[in-house]
């Protein structure tokens, strides 16, 4: 799978991701502190992430930040894009379930080595539900997604 990966900062949590992400096979695709020369702002560096998911380029997007409210806000603004902040492998597991979030958002300042690889093995278990109501919320979402980019 291609991931796209972001963080404003070039902390230990977001190294690691990177490693992490690589050790279980998984091409990654870097931005922001993590690819030298890029902007490092949150809501740039969060914003080429999840693009690369609305366009296809990448599969999957994790975003990084302090607190991971602002990328997760700043993933969200893409059109297609659906990122969930999560602090533990409940929430990522429910996200990817009942939202097919696309984008996992995460905190540098919360998130440590063993919680980012519990997080991760949740994330990457969980499919979407086929659920009817779980599905029409997110086509719900898709539908936003249009209502915001119309004219």
């Amino acid at each position: 799978m291609r991931i796209s990966v972001s963080s404003d900062m070039d902390e230990p949590v977001a190294r690691s991701l990177v490693t992490e992400l690589r050790s279980r096979g998984h091409e990654v695709l870097t931005h922001g502190a993590l690819h030298p020369g890029d902007d490092t702002q949150w809501a740039a560096c969060s914003e080429a992430a999840a693009r690369e998911v609305a366009t296809g380029t990448a599969d999957q997007a994790v975003v990084c930040c302090w607190t991971g409210t602002g990328a997760s806000i700043a993933a969200n603004k893409v059109p297609g894009v659906r990122a969930a902040l999560c602090t533990d492998a409940y929430t990522a597991d429910g996200a990817r379930r009942w939202n097919d979030a696309n984008v996992l958002a995460l905190s540098l300042r919360l998130t440590s080595e063993p919680l980012l690889r519990e997080i991760l093995d949740a994330w990457f278990a969980a499919e979407a539900s086929e659920d009817a109501d779980d599905r029409e919320n997110v086509a719900r979402m898709g539908r936003l997604d249009l209502d915001r980019t119309a004219p």
